[in-house]
Parts: C-alpha cells; sequence; structure tokens
C-alpha cells in the first residue's frame, strides 16, 4: 500500500498534461471533487467490508470529533500546499520547485509525524529521510541540466515554494493526531474527512488564486462550464489517483506509523520522473550530465526506500 501511494501520488499530474488549454485553477476543482468522491467510495466499500468497531459509520459514530476537526485541517493545509506546490513550478520550473517543496515537506513532515507518533527505528528512518532529500535535490538538478529555458527565478517564487514544502509537511502530523489521538479515526474514516476538508478550502484559496493568481491572468469560473467533458474527466481521474495513494497511505500508516508511511509516499518524485522518462520523453537527446544526476536520483531513492523499509521492521 506504501508503494502503491507513491505510485498514485507520482502519477495523478499526468492527467493535467492530457489536458489542453485549461487553467489549472479550473482543474483543481474536478481534481478535489474527485479526491473526495474516491475516499467515500473506499469508505463505504473496503472501510466496511469486515464490520465491526473498524468499520467506517461505526467509527465515524466512536472516534472523537476533535479528531475530525484534525483530519479537516489537514486536508485544507494539503490543499493550500498542493496550489502553491503548482503555482511554484509554474512561476520557478519543476527543477527548483520540486526540491524546494518536496524536500522540505520530506523533512517538516516525517519529523513532527514521528514525534507525535515514535514508530520505528528513529536512525534508520532519519538516514532514509537524507537519502529522499538528496533524491530530490537530484532530480532537479537532472532537469536544469535538461536547460531552463532562459527562466529567471524570482525571490517571490522561492518564498511561493519553501511555504508551499512546510504547508506540504504540516499536513501528516495533523493527520498523525487524528489517527492516534483519543478515540481515533479510522484510516477511511479520516482520508474522507481530508478530502472534505481540501474540497470546501477550495472555496477559500482556490477561489482566491482563480481572482488574484500568482501566475498569468485572473480566471472566471466560467471557463469551468465551457470547459469540455475531456477535461472535467481528466480532473475526476486525476483526483481518483491521488485519493487511492492517500486512503491506502493512511491505511499502511497504521502498521507501520506515519513517519514511515509518509516517507516513503513522498517517493513519487521518483515515479514522475520515470513518467518524464518513459511515457512524455522528456530526457530524449539529454547529455550525459542529466543522465548522470538522474541515474543518482534513482539510486538514492531506493537508499532510502530500503533505509525506511529497515526503519519498519526494525522499530
Amino acid at each position: 500500500m506504501m508503494f502503491t501511494s507513491a505510485i498514485c501520488w507520482g502519477s495523478w499530474a499526468n492527467t493535467y498534461k492530457g489536458v489542453k488549454n485549461y487553467r489549472f485553477e479550473l482543474f483543481y476543482w474536478d481534481y478535489a471533487i474527485g479526491i473526495f468522491l474516491l475516499s467515500l467510495i473506499l469508505a463505504f466499500t473496503m472501510g466496511s467490508l469486515h464490520g465491526g468497531p473498524s468499520s467506517f459509520l461505526v467509527n465515524l459514530e466512536t472516534a472523537s470529533r476533535g479528531n475530525i476537526i484534525y483530519a479537516l485541517i489537514g486536508g485544507a493545509i494539503f490543499n493550500l500546499a498542493n496550489l502553491l506546490l503548482v503555482a511554484g513550478i509554474d512561476m520557478a520550473g519543476l527543477a527548483v520547485a520540486f526540491p524546494v517543496s518536496i524536500g522540505i515537506a520530506l523533512v517538516v513532515g516525517v519529523v513532527l509525524s514521528y514525534v507525535l507518533q515514535p514508530r520505528g527505528n528513529a536512525e534508520l528512518l532519519a538516514l532514509g529521510v537524507v537519502f529522499a532529500v538528496v533524491a530530490v535535490i537530484l532530480d532537479g538538478k537532472s532537469y536544469a541540466a535538461l536547460g531552463s529555458g532562459g527562466r529567471v527565478v524570482s525571490r517571490k517564487s522561492i518564498v511561493v515554494c519553501v511555504v508551499s514544502g512546510i504547508l506540504m509537511g504540516l499536513w501528516a502530523p495533523f493527520m498523525a493526531h487524528a489517527l492516534t489521538a483519543g478515540a481515533p479515526l479510522g484510516p477511511y474514516t479520516a482520508s474522507v474527512f481530508l478530502t472534505l476538508g481540501a474540497l470546501l478550502s477550495c472555496f477559500v484559496f482556490n477561489v482566491y488564486l482563480m481572482r488574484r493568481p500568482l501566475v498569468g491572468e485572473p480566471v472566471k469560473i466560467g471557463g469551468f462550464f465551457r470547459a469540455p467533458v475531456s477535461a472535467h474527466l481528466l480532473g475526476l481521474a486525476g483526483g481518483c489517483i491521488w485519493g487511492v495513494g492517500m486512503v491506502f497511505n493512511l491505511v499502511a500508516a497504521n502498521f507501520t506509523g506515519v513517519a514511515i508511511s509518509y516517507a516513503i509516499g513522498q517517493s513519487a518524485p521518483m515515479v514522475a520522473a520515470l513518467w518524464g522518462v518513459l511515457a512524455w520523453h522528456e530526457f530524449r537527446g539529454a547529455g550525459s550530465k542529466a543522465k548522470t544526476y538522474l541515474s543518482l536520483m534513482f539510486l538514492f531513492y531506493i537508499f532510502a526506500i530500503v533505509s525506511i523499509a529497515l526503519a519498519n521492521t526494525a522499530g
């Protein structure tokens, strides 16, 4: 489930690549609806198959209302982080935005989650995080070696990426609290309220960014209703793919702890790079420098995954 989570989180953006002339702010409405619908479907199927106190509806009745609020807040934080990450990629490029944002998110998310739920071997987990951060930096360097296209990296874009990374690392501790404190949420219940928090927060964050975008001109909601059906279906599909990753990550966290599950899930940049190489041919004709960085990135991610897996078994 942890590896499936990484695959889903590294793959959902391919659906946006398939959309033509459709602003991300509009695409994001379909995406947010998709993640919530998928979490509901899994809650009433996989989360309800065996009954008992951990089943979705029973857990919903017995769980602490405070933990539900924690999950809603975690979803809102994730949503803002994700929106800022995409804006950062538009402003600074993938080579800058991904290493800065995901590198910070890895450290913040894993450290705070481990403090709240100390599961696994701390030393091996820390080593795995270091390997993963190095891999993210190498991922950025491999894309930078392809050529920046004359893009100027502004101070504003760096600030956006840093804020995105901090927020991206903060939603995991909120979920760790919701899954462990008092009368905890089960993973399926937690995913429903996390994705609901993400969807509801779109009416604040996404509406604001539509009116005052960090990149490009303001966009009106009318464009959403004029978009072709294929664009909406791709947006829903993107949300469903990410949602599967989220639910699986939370289910796995029941066995490994949030810190370990989150860290493995954040191998998503490696999956995204594989899509870039194999499906989108982003490295076709790349020089030896870019290919060397790319190869080292995969190697360090393997080191990271092995270290984090050993942290689970040694804990």
